[in-house]
């Protein structure tokens, strides 16, 4: 069988930054086992496979090297990016409204085109969960750092999948943090909730633009580190404005400058700290190389 693909950078506004996904079309009818082969075949962290919906305009399944990702905002930013490379959605006016069914259901999409071509994604993610609160001195222990370096109290917040949000009181901490795959291990088996990884991040951007800066560190099978991770950000939006850390609900994440991949997002949380209804994150992002998976 051949499946046409695109291999899309999301997250930046040019090739080889932010976060590339490879976004597969027509991919009803191709098993989970070659889903995940293919990210394995990738390297990437994950890989994105259009699907038909009844519920949405298009539909659309995420997924790591050995599991399905209800939510990732990297791909759902690729996935719009290569429906509009296709001509699959109408921006002759410029801009378009469209709805897409992911694992964790149908998120509302703002899909603007600015007059070089570039196009910017909005997707508004869903309500936040607040989960379970953990023992900063248990976070710590998995990167190297002490517990005098976490600000408040980690928790972990989904608006589809879960992350256990841990702001750092510095980048020199974030810059020295390094995964201890053992001690995740131990941590994550006693986890009850919705969990990934600890998000961590920083207040303050790499780049005059930012306010904040991120990083995930991964285990294997998956990358070390994830350059770009949209669904952590809107988790640590609504973080950060639910906790009072920061000022306003208007922000730019950046993350992925320290790996050589530049990324950044415009984000907006949406209601009051005591009651936050969603968070939009926008992004950009390009087509780097387009082609059929034969299989």
């Amino acid at each position: 069988m051949s499946y046409a693909f695109d291999w899309v950078d999301a997250f930046s506004d040019t090739v080889f930054g932010g976060n590339g996904c490879v976004v597969v079309h027509g991919a009803d009818g191709l098993s989970l086992d070659d889903r995940m082969a293919l990210v394995r075949e990738t390297s990437l962290s994950e890989c994105a496979y259009i699907v038909t919906s009844d519920k949405a305009d298009f539909g659309a399944r995420y997924y790591l090297a050995g599991q399905e990702i209800l939510m990732a905002g990297h791909p759902t930013v690729a996935t719009v990016v290569s429906l509009v490379k296709r001509g699959l959605i109408d921006l002759s006016g410029g801009r378009a409204d469209i709805t897409l069914e992911v694992g964790s259901g149908v998120l509302p999409i703002e899909i603007m085109q600015d007059r070089q071509g570039r196009v910017g994604v909005t997707m508004t993610q869903h309500r936040p969960v607040f989960g379970a609160t953990h023992d900063p001195a248990d976070i710590a222990a998995i990167y190297g750092l002490s517990a005098g370096d976490i600000v408040g109290i980690p928790q972990t917040v989904s608006t589809g999948t879960g992350f256990a949000i841990t702001v750092l009181r510095t980048k020199d901490a974030l810059r020295a943090a390094r995964l201890n795959l053992s001690a995740l291990a131990e941590f994550t088996a006693g986890t009850a909730d919705t969990f990934i990884e600890p998000f961590l991040v920083a207040m303050g951007g790499e780049t005059g633009s930012g306010d904040t800066f991120s990083r995930l560190l991964l285990p294997p099978p998956m990358p070390a580190e994830d350059p770009f991770t949209g669904s952590a950000t809107g988790c640590m939006a609504a973080y950060l404005w639910e906790h009072g850390l920061i000022d306003g609900p208007v922000f730019t994440a950046e993350q992925g400058h320290w790996m050589g991949r530049p990324g950044c997002a415009q984000v907006v949380v949406l209601g009051p700290r005591n009651d936050i209804s969603g968070v939009k994150v926008s992004g950009s992002g390009v087509v780097v190389m387009q082609g059929d998976l034969l299989l």
